[in-house]
């Protein structure tokens, strides 16, 4: 009996606390060679964004900033501790929409999302006053060291995602999205194939990581979980180097602004 297509993901254990300087990649090699699965070409990595932030020691401390009279005016119109909003202006290109407890913004990566990314949750604090994480600089570039060290530890390319949870102007919920992408497509542009009834396709092109980046989320969790990186196999995914960046949508074509 053909069972058919088969989608596997496995929460890679043993990863332990993460810390700034840490080499991911090895982390995650060792954590694979102990508990398994063996990884293999064709497989996909998703490593959680906090992560890698962690690794990159993306870490700001809230009681070294100064808000500026733009975040004193903010915070008070979203209701946030103005040293927040300082720190949330600074990884921002644009503030887009302002509401009691929101701030949405376009970051430095181009990224459309709540915070810039600036995050309170799972940070671990070390005495020395509350800090806050931001995202990766390079969110492509991280995925991409991921990869070559995986390579090299483990003697496997696979494919490397950085996932974080992004919210949806017109759903609620956050749902895992690819911020980072090395190694397979972040975009699939499936225009001019045929559809069941021959019919030439013409608009579809598929959020391919995305897909894989939501998928993954649901096994590592959004709370006390502790999964921050899942093993995918069965993703039949074209050979080709990719980025997140091709899921970005041009302005040009931004109905929703």
């Amino acid at each position: 009996m053909n069972p058919g297509p088969r989608l596997e993901l496995v929460a890679i254990e043993g990863i332990g606390a993460v810390r700034p300087g840490d080499d991911l990649g090895r982390l995650l090699a060792e954590a694979l060679r102990a508990r398994g699965p063996a990884p293999r070409e064709g497989d996909v990595i998703a490593v959680a964004q906090k992560i890698v932030s962690k690794s990159e020691n993306r870490y700001v401390r809230l009681d070294s900033v100064t808000p500026t009279a733009r975040a004193i005016e903010l915070a008070a119109r979203c209701d946030k501790d103005p040293r927040l909003v300082q720190v949330i202006l600074g990884e921002t290109r644009e503030v887009l929409r302002t509401a009691p407890g929101v701030l949405v913004v376009e970051d430095l990566r181009g990224l459309v999302l709540a915070n810039a990314g600036v995050d309170r949750s799972n940070v671990d604090q070390d005495g020395g006053g509350e800090r806050v994480l931001l995202l990766p600089a390079d969110p492509d570039a991280s995925a991409a060291r991921i990869r070559a060290r995986l390579k090299e530890a483990a003697g496997v390319d696979v494919g490397v995602l950085v996932n974080d949870s992004l919210g949806r102007a017109w759903r609620l919920g956050t749902v895992g999205a690819a911020i980072g992408v090395s190694g397979l497509p972040g975009l699939l542009d499936r225009r001019g194939e045929a559809d069941l009834q021959g019919r030439r396709l013409e608009i579809t092109e598929v959020g391919y990581a995305d897909e894989l980046a939501a998928a993954a989320s649901a096994v590592m969790g959004q709370a006390a979980e502790g999964r921050p990186a899942v093993l995918i196999r069965g993703a039949a995914w074209p050979r080709r180097e990719g980025s997140a960046r091709e899921l970005q949508r041009p302005r040009a074509k931004d109905l929703f602004r």
